[in-house]
């Protein structure tokens, strides 16, 4: 593993001993696009600016009791794919574990269950779930951007 793209510090990441470098892999370090790699890409303020208004646009959902959104951070699909129950009974997991996202946890209010919030290029989602992602909603899934 070496150097990143965007400026993480490689050394002290916990996913270090997995990953195959983000400069070495042109922003693939797990096998899956980094969209934060692909948006450094683009220019120094291009993170800032995705970051800005992907904020802007979960803030803008109005969704009861969560929290406003300050921040994203880069995480790795296998830490947000959780199963979700579909009416059909099948259950789905709908990203790649392999890929890196922008996304954040948050607390509910009023409520012992947190919002997931995670985004891409191209989709954006809202989760609701229980303790270690138990009991698990898709709030909202929609195409954006």
């Amino acid at each position: 593993m070496g150097k990143s793209i965007c400026g993480i510090d490689c050394a002290e990441c916990g996913l270090s001993k997995d990953c195959n470098g983000c400069l070495e892999t042109k922003g693939r370090p797990f096998g899956g696009d980094c969209v934060v790699a692909v948006c450094c890409q683009k220019g120094a303020d291009a993170l800032r600016a995705w970051k800005e208004k992907l904020i802007a646009e979960f803030n803008g959902l109005g969704l009861p009791g969560m929290e406003e959104v300050t921040d994203l951070q880069a995480l790795k699909g296998s830490f947000i794919n959780i199963a979700y129950p579909f009416p059909s009974g099948e259950t789905v997991k709908l990203w790649d574990d392999n890929r890196i996202y922008l996304g954040n946890q948050l607390p509910k209010r009023g409520s012992d269950r947190c919002y997931g919030i995670a985004a891409d290029e191209k989709y954006l989602m809202v989760a609701e779930y229980g303790e270690n992602g138990t009991d698990a909603e898709i709030v909202l899934l929609k195409r954006w951007n």
